[in-house]
């Protein structure tokens, strides 16, 4: 067959140089000819370059599709091209012989370049005098549309795309070689998935979806027909966007070349075009932002989700690389977002605090044992559009900005490069883990009077005096005897700045960064730093910022028995082969990339004696101890109705307020501040919603699950 193409255009050859000579206008399907025309004479495999691997290996742009935990409820999708690579047995039998009709009738008989197909397109665009008539055959077509894909830059993009007779030579030469080694089948299922229909749609699994929201092996004959005509102009003949009669028209061209080459009878033909084009549109969602409107709170778990792939150097070596694989590595991902516990979640935070209020109130929970991210809720709207929010809380910024509210994308839970908010009291547990994990029994007391002047060195402020800091209790009846239990229950500053002096606070920095707190401000970095750690005594109250994620996750650690696992947003991620994305750990190995990160960062006691202590808090009834007769948040137990630890915390004049709260199953960070303006304070009458927040998503999320209780700590560590 190769011999064959060449004798007809080296006999053609002639023929072109004289029109041209001549003055006749040429088409640009003419010009491949003279050139592979003058090549007539010489051997077949002298003009057969060796084909480019890229034609080989590397497959076009896939879409990623991003689940939920139930790996069947659709989060979002990622892609610059619209594409799901789909087996041709999963395809219409109408599709592939309506594209073989519509682009070239004699694909079967060829071997990469049609002859006859040639010399037709010459004889009838020298007779119009324009191009009238192609001679690109599919695997041609297929050829073009590999190398741009596989295109490394932009002049490589124009030199498989540029209309010139060189381009030309190369796809026939390319096209002739393929044929040699994969067969039609197989470059008909390249050619239609690789193939643009229109409205972002490659390939014809998009096709099909975008067009008739179905897949391509239930396509008919009519919507076949379609597709296959939108190959050659989708604009002009988009039956979405402009007059149908373009699109009807070339669909009945389809038809009736399907006809012709005996696909269909002339009578099914009939029936076909007399039927009109019935569209069943769809938007395939692309990234977080075009989420569906009812699940619009899942968009900030999808940014969390986002800003961790941008992380992971199993996708790329920097966040650029790591962005064009999730936007082209057609990825299966299953995230670890519950819809139902998402639901419960932005149920009671929304309807604690409207979503036009300045304060922001969200919640994480975080399952202990696994660190996977059940949910991520806060009372605002995730959206890009802004030209409508509120006036910006900062007197400073109110004039050139509006207000982060009641729409933004901005990262308010955790996950992105936001410092956070100050958590108040809920850092004492980091004081306490440190004291056990140093040897220092629950039964640790300590006489806690109303103020007491710490070791560190003062600020100068309001909570100096001689040079040091003297920090005091939120109340004068506070003063008195305090273990751990009673310490924690009611949140004595005094108690805690002791503890924190008897262990170190250098030690209690490290703890929290044990246990995931990463310093995101300058203040932050600076105090956190070797140097300075030793003389941060304010820590255990506080000061830091940290996000609800990071909190949520320190306190899962707890009731995982001390095993802390990195904060995760995926239970699985397949590539488009189907297996399970992989990285290489410090050690070497080739790990899964969605399995859990795991270390036991304290020991079992230790974190069973800290959840012992943290029952006081909620009124639940530790194993050993007393709560000294009341708490912080003595309704926690009754709304969870059932074993509860957790901790309250605020700040200086009631900045922000939160409650960090968990059983054996689930741990919850709930906060309520103003991340425009965090001097805007919340108000004390407003420190309840945290609280109220994570015990009714604890009771409703575990409602249907066993009951189980906390692991007692031993007697060693009780006293």
């Amino acid at each position: 067959m190769m011999n064959r193409t060449l004798h007809v255009l080296g006999r053609l050859a002639p023929l072109l140089r004289a029109g041209l000579i001549a003055g006749v206008v040429v088409s640009a399907v003419a010009y491949p000819l003279v050139a592979i025309g003058g090549l007539g004479a010489k051997a077949g495999a002298e003009i057969i370059q060796n084909m480019p691997r890229e034609l080989r290996t590397v497959p076009p742009a896939q879409t990623t599709y991003v689940y939920a935990n139930d790996g069947k409820t659709l989060l979002t999708m990622f892609y610059e091209e619209h594409r799901r690579y789909t087996p041709i047995s999963q395809m219409s039998p109408h599709i592939q012989q309506a594209i073989v009709a519509s682009e070239d009738s004699r694909f079967y008989e060829h071997n990469g370049v049609d002859a006859k197909g040639i010399a037709r397109a010459f004889v009838a665009n020298q007779q119009s005098g324009a191009v009238s008539q192609g001679a690109s055959t599919l695997t041609m077509q297929y050829v073009r549309m590999a190398l741009r894909d596989s295109a490394q830059s932009p002049v490589e993009v124009q030199a498989a795309t540029e209309q010139t007779s060189g381009r030309k030579i190369r796809e026939m030469r390319l096209a002739t070689e393929l044929e040699k080694q994969i067969s039609k089948t197989e470059i008909l299922e390249r050619y239609l998935n690789s193939a643009y229909f229109g409205h972002r749609a490659y390939g014809i699994y998009a096709a099909a979806e975008v067009f008739f929201s179905k897949l391509p092996k239930d396509l008919t004959v009519i919507e076949a027909a379609t597709l296959a005509g939108l190959v050659k102009a989708p604009s002009e003949y988009d039956p979405a966007t402009r007059d149908k009669a373009a699109a009807t028209e070339r669909r009945n061209y389809v038809i009736d070349r399907m006809t012709a080459i005996g696909y269909i009878s002339p009578d099914a033909a009939a029936q076909a075009k007399a039927e009109p084009i019935t569209l069943k549109l769809t938007t395939p969602p692309n990234d977080c932002a075009s989420i569906a409107k009812a699940q619009n709170s899942w968009g900030f778990f999808c940014d969390y989700f986002k800003n961790w792939w941008g992380a992971q150097p199993a996708f790329g070596g920097n966040p650029l690389e790591r962005e064009d694989k999730l936007r082209r590595g057609g990825y299966t991902i299953v995230t670890s977002l519950d819809p139902k516990v998402q639901e419960i979640a932005e149920d009671n935070v929304s309807g604690r605090e409207s979503i036009d209020s300045r304060f922001a109130h969200g919640i994480v929970l975080v399952e202990p044992g696994s660190g996977s991210v059940k949910a991520m809720a806060v009372n605002r709207v995730y959206s890009l559009d802004q030209s409508e929010n509120g006036s910006h809380s900062d007197p400073k910024k109110r004039a050139r900005m509006k207000g982060n509210y009641p729409n933004t994308v901005n990262p308010l839970l955790g996950g992105g490069d936001m410092p956070g908010y100050q958590a108040g009291s809920t850092f004492k547990m980091f004081t306490m883990l440190a004291a056990l994990d140093a040897g220092k029994p629950l039964s640790t007391a300590y006489n806690s009077p109303y103020r007491i002047r710490s070791i560190y060195p003062g600020d100068g402020g309001p909570s100096s005096c001689g040079g040091y800091w003297c920090p005091s209790n939120a109340s004068a009846a506070m003063t008195g005897r305090h273990a751990m239990w009673s310490g924690f229950g009611q949140s004595v500053n005094t108690y805690f700045v002791q503890l924190e002096q008897s262990v170190g606070a250098d030690k209690v920095v490290k703890m929290a960064e044990r246990l995931g707190l990463r310093w995101r401000t300058d203040v932050d970095r600076n105090q956190a730093s070797p140097e300075r750690a030793k003389g941060w005594g304010a820590f255990t109250l506080g000061v830091s910022d940290a996000t609800p994620l990071e909190m949520a996750n320190a306190y899962a650690t707890v009731a995982g028995d001390g095993l802390y696992c990195e904060p995760m947003p995926v239970l699985s991620v397949l590539g488009p082969d189907g297996a399970q994305a992989k990285f290489t750990n410090a050690q070497g190995e080739q790990v899964d990339v969605a399995k859990p990160r795991c270390r036991q960062e304290v020991s079992k006691d230790v974190a069973r004696a800290a959840a012992d202590a943290a029952r006081c808090p909620v009124a639940d009834r530790p194993a050993a101890g007393s709560c000294g007769g009341w708490s912080t948040a003595d309704s926690v137990r009754g709304t969870v109705g059932r074993p509860v630890a957790g901790k309250t915390g605020t700040t200086d004049s009631t900045r922000s307020a939160w409650f960090v709260g968990f059983t054996p199953e689930l741990a919850a960070a709930s906060f309520i501040a103003d991340p425009d303006n965090p001097f805007n304070a919340v108000g004390d009458w407003q420190s309840n919603k945290p609280i109220d927040s994570v015990a009714t998503t604890l009771r409703e999320a575990l409602k249907d699950r066993p009951v189980r209780d906390f692991v007692p700590p031993s007697s060693a560590i009780i006293s």
